[in-house]
């Protein structure tokens, strides 16, 4: 095996550190040929001239938003009840997300959980089940002390909703959840067909610090390439309705890839959403996924889309960064001086968060829970249907889910913390796990150094530029054998 600078191989069947179950998957002493163990390895990139190592992965192999993937949950048969499962968590800084699943039109590129449109009285059926939900949810929390870090509001599109159910979700969270929206971060994700001043000025009103809107595009050609109908003139008049509102932090969506786009169209969308001087901006690569609307197009690899995506990716990185923008990860750029609003990478990726909605995910330290999973319409409005009929006795346990024992926990806050700019603190993975990342994950880590994408220094490990621009690999490829496996035999529905 090949070790980075600073890594030594130890000899055949080393022991792990006592007390430190290995993390799924890992290799074991007898099947590996040399485990990594010692200091912390201080790696750098490779020269710039080196070649590629011939096993090189694709750049776009998936987004990981989550860890492990929606995908690997599987129907829990003995629908373990909340309140046992919560019963020994941490409850002093929960997250809350709420999740609306509708949407005035479904993007050919989504594959979110979200239908489009809502016969009359559906909201509000929506709202009430959601309301049984919170109910039975806080219920089993128990009577100790609960607090609320964190809040989003996402979908679908909650901006979907009318003002007055908009104000009707807050006092959910609010009154039924006991969540403070005026003194913590709260994000509400939004389009710019539904940014209706109304609605904003509720928002505010009620205590929204973010607002992110689903630009992908200002080239009204782009837009319709991606199935996005809309006009800039009307993106433009929703974002200077979100300017009055005085939220304080405006993020707007970008996508790269789309068919037909260029170098300078790029740049133009970049320079039309630079000029509402937004705190965040989010570039996103384009996927085509199974049963979107551009799924059509789905097929082999594509290297050179892949090629195309990079260079896409490249060049506005480069343009935000000389622009007073400050990378936080692949996707996200803060301009420089802006207040943080949470969590750096909007993913809803740490333990302890509690999610509202037919689409939502929960998150303890032993279990990650949700209801059903689909993209096609059929089965999403059936979920949704299923879910608005339902008692609120039904919401007091899980029904899918992915256990997490100490390797997928090691893997997670391996994945969630390479995956930001500052990387991974080895001092605190060592306080949670007794063990450090190149103990766990000695051959991972060296393919990534031996790549150019891996530096680190003995407190912290972080992803190269390089390695940045490839976090869609890097990120799969820590997947363990066991989701992997869960995610391959998933069936899209």
């Amino acid at each position: 095996m090949t070790t980075a600078p600073g890594l030594r191989p130890a000899p055949t069947g080393s022991p792990a550190p006592a007390g430190s179950p290995a993390p799924t998957g890992s290799p074991t002493p007898a099947d590996s040929p040399a485990r990594i163990v010692g200091p912390l390895p201080i790696v750098g990139p490779a020269p710039a001239d080196s070649p590629a190592p011939p096993d090189e992965p694709r750049p776009y192999e998936s987004y990981v938003y989550a860890y492990p993937h929606k995908t690997a949950y599987r129907r829990l048969p003995d629908r373990p009840g909340l309140r046992a499962l919560w019963a020994s968590e941490p409850k002093d800084a929960l997250s809350l997300y709420l999740h609306i699943p509708f949407c005035e039109v479904r993007c050919g590129f989504c594959n979110l959980f979200t239908r489009v449109g809502a016969p009359d009285g559906l909201t509000g059926a929506y709202l009430d089940a959601l309301e049984r939900q919170a109910t039975t949810v806080r219920e089993a929390l128990g009577t100790g002390p609960v607090r609320f870090a964190t809040a989003a509001f996402g979908g679908g599109t909650p901006t979907f909703l009318t003002a007055a159910e908009l104000d009707r979700l807050c006092d959910i969270a609010e009154h039924r959840m006991g969540a403070d929206l005026r003194s913590v971060p709260l994000s509400v994700e939004a389009s710019p067909a539904t940014a209706t001043a109304d609605r904003l000025e509720l928002l505010a009103a009620r205590g929204a610090t973010r607002l992110s809107l689903g630009v992908q595009s200002f080239d009204d050609t782009e837009a319709r390439a991606a199935v996005r109908p809309q006009r800039r003139a009307d993106v433009e008049a929703a974002l200077g309705r979100v300017r009055d509102a005085a939220i304080p932090v405006l993020n707007i969506d970008l996508i790269y890839g789309i068919d037909g786009q260029s170098d300078a169209s790029w740049l133009r969308s970049l320079d039309a959403a630079l000029a509402w001087h937004p705190e965040e901006l989010y570039l996103y690569p384009l996927y085509i996924r199974p049963l979107t609307g551009l799924g059509r197009r789905a097929g082999d690899p594509d290297p050179e889309w892949d090629r195309q995506r990079l260079r896409l990716y490249r060049l506005g990185r480069d343009h935000l960064l000389a622009r007073g923008y400050e990378q936080r990860s692949m996707r996200m750029f803060r301009r420089a001086g802006a207040v943080p609003q949470g969590a750096d990478d909007y993913a809803c990726q740490t333990d302890g968060m509690i999610g509202l909605g037919c689409g939502a995910r929960s998150y303890t330290a032993g279990l990650h829970y949700s209801f059903d999973y689909a993209v096609g319409t059929q089965k999403v409005r059936s979920i949704v249907d299923d879910y608005v009929a339902r008692p609120a006795a039904d919401f007091a346990h899980a029904e899918y889910g992915h256990p997490m024992d100490a390797g997928e926990s090691r893997r997670r806050h391996l994945i969630q913390s390479l995956l930001q700019a500052d990387g991974l603190d080895t001092a605190e993975y060592r306080a949670r796990f007794g063990t450090l990342p190149q103990d766990d994950f000695a051959p991972e880590l060296n393919r990534f150094a031996d790549r150019g994408w891996l530096t680190g220094t003995p407190d912290r490990l972080r992803l190269t530029p390089e390695g940045l621009a490839h976090s869609d690999a890097v990120g799969p490829a820590l997947f363990s054998p066991a989701v992997r496996a869960a995610m391959a035999a998933y069936e899209s529905k």
